[in-house]
């Protein structure tokens, strides 16, 4: 059942951001920008009973995909300026979110092991 109600709550969210984003595109913006999907997972992860532990790591996580995330969200936005499909902008956007992940985590590991 709660898979159901995840389901259901999140494409609401998503579909009711997309739209607001159609009418005004940079309060969409700033609204997609805000870390839904993290808060309905933290929601979501408590519900269903996971410790403070697991609940922590998993915000960890977020955090640590937040650079990789924004080198992505950059290029595309730079890909949509100078007219590049989508789709092309799309996998250069997850092209350079993975090279930052492995850059991220050769740079962590360099300084902290």
């Amino acid at each position: 059942m709660y898979l159901i109600i995840k389901i259901l709550s999140s494409a609401a969210i998503i579909g009711i951001v997309t739209e607001l984003a159609r009418r005004f595109p940079l309060y969409g913006g700033i609204i997609a920008a805000l870390p839904l999907i993290s808060i309905l997972s933290i929601i979501w992860l408590t519900v269903q009973g996971e410790s403070a532990n697991t609940i922590s790591r998993f915000t960890g996580g977020v955090i640590a995909g937040l650079p990789a995330t924004i080198v992505m969200l950059v290029i595309i936005y730079i890909a949509f300026k100078h007219s590049i499909h989508l789709s092309i902008a799309i996998i250069l956007g997850v092209v350079g979110w993975g090279i930052s992940l492995m850059v991220q985590k050769y740079i962590l590991e360099a300084f902290f092991s």
